[in-house]
C-alpha cells in the first residue's frame, strides 16, 4: 500500500467494543490514519475540529446528540470533511435522513470489513457509498411524480447513481455502454442544475424516486 496518500479517519460510537474492535481492525490498514475515537458526537467534534479527518465514520443512535442531527454540526463547522454513517438499521427513513442531512454514505454493521474499507476510500474520494441492504432499500418500487423532467432511461440512471452504482454497473444493469451512461450522467445533470453525484442522490430521495418506476 505504500505510495497511496493517507485517509485520517474518525471514528464516533457510543459502544466502545465497537470503537475498540473497529479502530484495531482498520489501523492495520497503512493507507488510513485513526485520528481518534469518541463515544458522544460533540467529544467526536471537538476531536474532528483539531484533527481535520477526511472522514466520519459515525453511528446513529448515541446519546445527548444523535448521529443525524451531528452530521449537520459537522458539516456547517468542516465543510470538507465526509460524513459516512455506520449503523445496525437499514430502514428507509434513517437512510434518507442521513442523506438530506449531509451524509456521503451510509453502511450497515454487518458488512465485511473489505466492504467498510471500501466505502471510507469512495467516500474520501468524493464519491456516495451504501452498502448492498441500504442500495437494496433504496431502489424498492415507490410512486413516481408526474412532473419529473427526466426521460424513462435518464431515470433509471439516477435511481442506480443515487444508490451508488458505478458507470459499468449501472451500464450492466440496463443492457448499455458506459459511455452512454456517462451521456445520460451528464443530462440528467444539465436538466436538474445538479452538479453533483451526492446532490442528484439527495434529489432522488427528496422525490420519493426509487428503481422500477416508470
Amino acid at each position: 500500500m505504500s505510495g497511496r496518500k493517507s485517509i485520517k479517519v474518525l471514528l464516533i460510537d457510543n459502544h466502545p467494543l465497537v470503537l475498540d474492535g473497529l479502530g484495531a481492525v482498520l489501523e492495520t490498514y497503512e493507507h488510513l490514519e485513526i485520528v481518534g475515537t469518541a463515544g458522544l458526537a460533540r467529544a467526536g467534534l471537538e476531536i474532528a475540529l483539531r484533527e481535520r479527518p477526511a472522514v466520519v465514520l459515525m453511528d446513529i443512535n448515541m446519546p445527548q446528540l444523535s448521529g443525524i442531527d451531528a452530521i449537520e454540526l459537522f458539516k456547517e463547522q468542516l465543510p470538507d470533511t465526509r460524513i459516512l454513517m455506520l449503523s445496525m438499521h437499514d430502514s428507509r427513513e434513517y437512510i434518507s435522513t442521513s442523506v438530506l442531512h449531509g451524509a456521503s454514505g451510509y453502511i450497515l454493521k454487518d458488512v465485511s470489513t473489505d466492504e467498510i474499507i471500501a466505502a471510507i476510500e469512495a467516500v474520501a474520494n468524493g464519491k456516495t457509498y451504501f452498502s448492498s441492504g441500504v442500495s437494496d432499500v433504496l431502489l424498492e418500487r415507490k410512486e413516481t411524480p408526474d412532473a419529473l423532467p427526466l426521460t424513462t432511461r435518464e431515470h433509471d440512471v439516477l435511481l442506480l447513481l443515487a444508490a451508488g452504482k458505478s458507470n459499468r454497473d449501472i451500464a450492466q444493469t440496463l443492457g448499455i455502454s458506459a459511455a452512454t451512461v456517462e451521456t445520460h450522467r451528464k443530462n440528467i445533470k444539465k436538466k436538474l442544475n445538479i452538479t453533483t453525484t451526492a446532490g442528484l442522490t439527495r434529489y432522488a430521495i427528496e422525490n420519493g424516486l426509487t428503481w422500477g418506476d416508470s
